[in-house]
């Protein structure tokens, strides 16, 4: 278990600190509230695009070489990251190097210099990645798939942006994009490692001094209308059709979330899930199943990606929903719940022991909702949760005019699937 402390330094940054006394490293991270759901169609991709330019310079470090060889002298690990709704940035180093984390993070995050030459260069860099995730159907079935749900809303955009607004993104419009988004209010720093208090709550005041103050930019509110079924089906020349079948959830705050994650476990969350177990074990249909939760802000889902062979598409489907028929029908016994319960608080324990993973989880909660819960609290939410809850759940999510189905692969003929798309 660990402990955490939340203080507020002069500026309004958050800085949360957990120590962890048997280790010789220190993990830095710092969160903005920024990402594809605060931006318009034409600045789209700008988070993501924004994060590699913080990577081409600064007034200190002049370019890329510079920057990355700061941490590469010391054995540092960095990197940063995208997503629908939070941009991070983080290093982890030795103990005695903790200063340079808190250097070379805000450093690019205050003194970038978005030369107009490394813009135009990286362009064509992020539609190589776009190109890529595009071209991986494993990854881009997950994008198609909340398209289908929020469709033309921010939350429905590819956190990587689109070709046109990637190629008319300006200068002007990075350096206005982080006086409105990476704001003092908005942003949270997490230590989490062996150092000292008073050590690192000086390096806090002393390095970022230098942000914008305020709260930060507001994002689109998610509007979630279905009333049958959806299907989004992208013909591609594939040797394995991907599949993402899933219906609309909970956000982030409903206390529901705990019965739809173990409910989630027990359809396919382990190797020993009833998906796996059936689809992979039984009838041999696929080499990956797995069901999942995603929870926002303001919206969430239950998804269950696969990848069967393309003339076996149909029969997968079908067996799917038999499983969640099942389940609707005869609910879930004891064993499943307890098992579910301990490998969910099994999995909590072995990532917390990481500095990182620490960081990240610790972060994520103050950002999003501003509120903390230890893991203590959170077994004590898994506990509670009974079977009754997890039917409950299942009756709710589980609906046609909850259900969705995205697929990319040679056969994906949307007519003839939405002929078996019903529980």
């Amino acid at each position: 278990m660990f402990t955490y402390k939340k203080l507020k330094l002069k500026n309004g940054l958050r800085l949360i600190l957990s120590p962890m006394k048997n280790t010789e490293t220190v993990t830095f991270l710092a969160m903005v509230g920024a990402g594809s759901k605060y931006e318009s169609d034409e600045i789209a991709g700008i988070s993501h695009f924004l994060e590699h330019i913080f990577f081409k310079g600064t007034k200190k470090r002049p370019n890329t070489r510079a920057i990355s060889e700061y941490l590469d002298a010391v054995g540092g690990e960095y990197n940063a990251f995208t997503s629908k709704e939070y941009t991070g940035f983080y290093a982890k180093v030795a103990v005695k190097y903790i200063t340079r984390a808190f250097d070379f993070i805000s450093d690019i995050l205050q003194n970038a210099k978005f030369p107009e030459a490394e813009i135009e260069k990286e362009r064509y860099v992020i539609l190589e990645e776009m190109k890529m995730h595009f071209d991986t159907p494993m990854i881009h079935i997950s994008e198609l798939f909340e398209k289908l749900l929020y469709g033309e809303q921010a939350a429905g955009r590819l956190i990587i942006g689109a070709e046109k607004s990637i190629m008319s993104l300006q200068r002007q419009d990075f350096i206005s994009y982080l006086k409105k988004m990476y704001q003092t209010g908005n942003m949270v720093l997490t230590v989490c490692g062996r150092f000292r208090e008073k050590e690192i709550k000086n390096l806090a005041e002393n390095y970022f001094n230098n942000l914008f103050k305020g709260k930060g930019g507001e994002k689109e509110k998610v509007v979630e209308k279905q009333k049958k079924p959806q299907i989004l089906a992208q013909k591609k020349k594939t040797d394995q059709t991907h599949l993402c079948l899933g219906v609309r959830a909970y956000h982030h705050l409903d206390r529901r979330r705990w019965p739809l994650l173990l409910l989630s476990l027990i359809l396919g969350g382990t190797m020993s899930s009833r998906l796996f177990i059936n689809i992979r074990d039984k009838y041999g249909l696929a080499y990956y199943i797995r069901s999942s939760v995603e929870n926002y802000t303001d919206s969430g889902y239950l998804v269950i990606q696969a990848g069967v062979d393309n003339q076996k598409i149909s029969e997968a489907i079908k067996l799917i929903i038999l499983e969640i028929r099942k389940i609707l029908k005869d609910g879930i016994t004891k064993e499943e719940i307890k098992k579910a319960k301990e490998n969910l608080k099994g999995k909590m324990l072995l990532e917390l022991e990481t500095s990182d993973e620490l960081a990240l989880f610790l972060t994520l909660q103050e950002l999003l909702k501003k509120k903390i819960d230890t893991s203590r609290g959170i077994f004590k939410k898994i506990d509670a949760v009974t079977l009754l809850d997890i039917r409950k759940v299942a009756k709710d999510i589980f609906k046609n005019n909850k259900l969705n189905l995205a697929v990319i692969g040679p056969e994906a003929d949307k007519d003839n699937l939405l002929k078996i798309l019903h529980f």
